[in-house]
């Protein structure tokens, strides 16, 4: 097996062997994807391996395929063979059996390994490898390529009803939304299908690339040239299609589906999910069959024909005649002998002179609906806007030179519409609302005055991108308490409440930049179901995209470590509190990226890979919230440039935001940075003198390391230095028999240290002086000393002052000794912390280690544990 151990040997030492033969010339090449590859959880695996270079070229070559995980990267496990059914794993074994993994020829030199259905464990650095069947080693016989499994964030939905009905050559508008929390960068494709009763696969109508080129499905090309069919990206998430005439073979299923798509190191594009949003299903009924090729039917219809003042009148014109799609019309509405409105063979529209004002204040509005359909709008009505209404159209026919020529008119029936005069004093009163930020709930209020009779109230919307002055409708509240939702707003969180008799509210939850505009409140008034009044106020709403108060800033106290340190990253996520996912990425090179982990929306969090050496930590402030990300005892894996990225997810669709600044860390072996003050001193001293000798450390290369000293002293006429006194880094203190009893020890700052010997004689006269060892703990390492050094040299000459003096004698005994058993107990104090501080750190002390004290160094001072 080319994946095991025994094989590595075997082949390695015959590669070297045909090395040595073929004089090093190379001729079996293998080679798989250049990686690292970035697919998705559940989805399709494929990897392609070919061999070429093998004197036998046709004879087919067999194939195994091993992974390395990041949980344990020098463990390898293998998964399939082109030639062995019991080579796999028993990880590995169950889903090769049931064919979730294959392994097939494509040709004698080349397979496909696939993998149906990723799973998360499914991440690691894949290897191909060819069995060699002929005498010699020659070249190279494996290939590998690192496999990054990420999760599935893409995001596909229509806010369309499930069932739509049109009149044939009617226009038909649907939206979809798309969007991904994927971090690597990904491109998004989308297309709209039609499935037609009875046939097993849908048809492209029209489709958006990753590259932002429309492309028209089959059959539908000759509408989308003639600008009949278009799909148009509206902000960064929301696709609409139009289709301006529908036809008859319209008729079925309409969905949208949207592909994510990512880029291989070989620069190919592959697609890595896809999702498809609900059906809607489209009814298109047959148009009325017109007469001859001459006719000209016109028809206009009202809508209520009995009204109050201040209520709202729709008047709908419809033209129909042969080859309706050739011809122009100019079609106006009338009232007795005055003309209200004219939409001319262009579209543009004109106002009669009596309704010029009303037109300016938005009091009447009209637009062609249709290639046969025109509507207009009065509201309010007046008492003296009764009475009857007519369409009349004009056929338009183009010169050559563009210019119009009007033929004969026809007049539709006249409709006749009574309004009435209505006594009621209702008045309507909207409560100014400032600006909202993106994703927050924007609620509206209307107070109403004079109320009489039963209410209902109606919400409506006017963007503030369009320069049209029609309002769209949102949501209305009956008089008998029914809500019912503009179907653009069926999948939107947006309620109309009556908390109190005269006022009405509106919420409208998870706004963005495109809810922003002009809100009307419209409350009409009721008798014995009869509409007798409406009033209606506005007001404008600003809502302030969530990219200009969420921002995303990391910052670190400390970026350059050495090997064993914590690191604490910050990512400060300031602004309002809205859900959000937070990634934490690092890039250990220019061309990997890789994720450590996901922090979702709803609490859940995904970790990429073996992330053992991180933890997180979320804190939660009045305006911000803060994200901290700690390397627990850094190696040099976890050095790079960290970044921190955040999306929100507002309206069922992710929204990426700018991410974070880059941070890098830098993890750097221990380097000697103890140091010694190295002052050389020579001293007199008599008997009755004590003498100090300092040892004070100027610079340390870790705040959290800790240091073990040694005093030596070399007596006059010996060649070697003794240890005479030391104090561990756990702060045990030992000294030699010799002196231990006229040795004071002091250390009263973390940087120094000192012995004094107390009572001299000239036999203490010598050289003294003192090493310093510093410590380091660590996660990966333990303890690990890290330098070492020696101070200056103290060269002391003890001349005597009357009779010589004993070295042990009580006075100098009895002071050392209460010096020495200060130390002790205080030491022992220390060693006691250390103690709770060590059990609560390290688990599986091996049996019979000392936890007390450190073993005494030995006269050299240099063992590292």
């Amino acid at each position: 097996m080319m994946c095991s151990v025994q094989s590595f040997w075997r082949v390695n030492l015959l590669f070297c062997l045909g090395l040595f033969l073929h004089c090093g010339e190379a001729r079996v090449h293998t080679e798989v994807q250049a990686g690292p590859l970035y697919r998705v959880v559940g989805s399709l695996l494929s990897i392609t391996c070919n061999v070429s270079g093998f004197a036998s070229a046709s004879t087919r070559k067999e194939f195994e395929f091993c992974i390395n995980k990041p949980s344990n990267p020098t463990f390898e496990i293998n998964i399939i063979s082109t030639s062995d059914q019991s080579f796999s794993f028993a990880m590995y074994g169950s889903r090769v059996r049931t064919g979730e993994i294959t392994l097939k020829h494509v040709s004698s030199n080349s397979v496909v390994f696939e993998i149906q259905s990723l799973e998360k464990h499914d991440e690691g650095e894949y290897e191909c490898s060819v069995i060699n069947t002929e005498q010699i080693y020659n070249g190279i016989y494996s290939a590998k390529t690192t496999v990054k499994v990420i999760d599935n964030s893409l995001s596909v939905s229509s806010p369309s009803s499930t069932s739509l009905s049109y009149n044939e050559d009617d226009a038909l508008t649907l939206t979809c939304q798309a969007s991904t929390n994927t971090i690597q960068h990904t491109h998004l494709s989308l297309a709209w299908y039609l499935h037609k009763d009875g046939e097993d696969n849908a048809h492209p109508i029209i489709s958006l690339d990753r590259d932002f080129t429309l492309n028209p499905g089959q059959g539908f090309e000759g509408r989308y040239q003639a600008g009949l069919i278009s799909l148009d990206k509206m902000g960064e998430t929301t696709y609409r299609l139009k289709m301006a005439q529908l036809q008859l073979s319209d008729q079925g299923r309409i969905y949208c589906q949207a592909q994510e798509w990512i880029q291989d190191p070989d620069r190919s594009w592959y697609v890595i999910t896809q999702k498809d949003a609900e059906e809607t299903t489209l009814n298109v009924n047959a148009r009325e069959v017109v007469p001859d090729m001459s006719s000209l039917v016109v028809r206009v219809s009202a809508q209520p024909t009995t009204l109050q003042e201040g209520q709202e009148l729709t008047l709908s014109c419809s033209v129909d005649t042969h080859n309706l799609e050739e011809r122009f019309f100019s079609v106006a509405w009338l009232r007795g002998s005055d003309e209200l409105a004219r939409i001319g063979p262009t579209g543009i529209l004109s106002v009669g002179p009596k309704y010029s004002v009303r037109a300016k204040e938005g009091e009447l509005r009209a637009a062609r609906t249709g290639d046969r359909d025109y509507s207009l709008i009065l509201q309010p009505v007046r008492t003296d806007d009764q009475g009857e209404y007519i369409c009349r159209a004009w056929p338009q026919d183009r010169g050559q030179d563009g210019a119009f020529t009007q033929g004969a008119a026809k007049d539709s029936i006249s409709k006749l519409v009574n309004i009435s005069a209505t006594e009621s004093g209702l008045s309507v009163e909207m409560q100014n609302t400032p600006s909202v930020n993106e994703g927050d709930r924007l609620k509206l209020t209307c107070k109403v005055l004079g109320v009489k009779g039963q209410l209902s109230v109606t919400w409506q919307h006017r963007s503030a991108s369009t320069t049209t002055p029609m309002f769209t409708t949102l949501i209305s509240l009956s008089q008998e308490g029914v809500t019912a939702k503009a179907k653009e707003f069926m999948s939107r969180k947006v309620k109309a409440m009556r908390p109190s008799t005269d006022t009405f509210t509106l919420e409208l939850d998870e706004v963005t930049p495109s809810d922003s505009g002009v809100y009307q409140c419209t409350v009409s008034e009721w008798n014995a179901n009869s509409k007798t009044n409406s009033q209606s106020q506005t007001t404008t709403v600003t809502v302030a995209p969530v990219d200009s108060f969420v921002k995303v800033n990391l910052i670190s106290r400390k970026t350059r470590v050495p090997v064993g340190e914590n690191v604490e990253l910050m990512c400060r996520v300031r602004g309002p509190r809205i859900p959000l996912t937070l990634t934490w990425s690092l890039q250990r090179d220019v061309s990997t990226l890789d994720n450590i982990l996901t922090l979702y929306f709803d609490g859940a969090i995904s970790w990429s890979g073996d992330q053992h050496r991180y933890q997180l930590k979320v804190e939660n402030k009045k305006n911000e919230v803060i994200h901290y990300l700690l390397i627990n005892g850094a190696s040099h894996r976890e050095a790079g440039s960290y970044q921190c990225s955040v999306s929100v997810f507002l309206e069922n669709v992710h929204k990426k935001l700018p991410a974070s600044n880059q941070v890098a860390v830098s993890v750097q072996n221990p380097g000697k940075n103890l140091s010694i003050v190295k002052k050389e001193e020579e001293l007199n001293v008599s008997s009755s003198q004590n003498f100090t000798v300092p040892c004070h450390i100027a610079k340390q290369s870790s705040i959290k390391s800790v240091f073990q000293v040694t005093w030596f002293w070399q007596k006059w006429g010996e060649t070697e230095p003794s240890p005479i006194f030391s104090v561990y880094r756990n702060c045990t203190l030992q000294y030699s028999v010799e002196k231990g009893g006229c040795l004071r020890y002091d250390h009263p700052l973390p940087n120094q240290f000192s012995l004094t010997v107390l009572k001299p004689g000239p036999e203490d006269s010598g050289v003294y002086f003192c090493a310093v060892e510093e410590w380091l703990p660590s996660l990966s390492h333990g303890w690990w000393k890290i330098a070492e050094e020696m101070s200056g040299n103290w060269t002391v000459n003890v001349y005597a002052e009357g009779p010589a003096k004993a070295v042990f004698e009580p006075e100098c005994m009895s002071g050392t000794w209460i010096g020495i058993l200060v130390a002790v107990v205080i030491g022992t104090l220390l060693v006691i912390l250390l103690l709770v501080l060590k059990i609560c750190r390290s688990k599986g002390k091996k049996k019979g280690e000392s936890l007390w004290a450190e073993q005494p160094l030995n006269t050299k001072a240099s063992a590292e544990e």
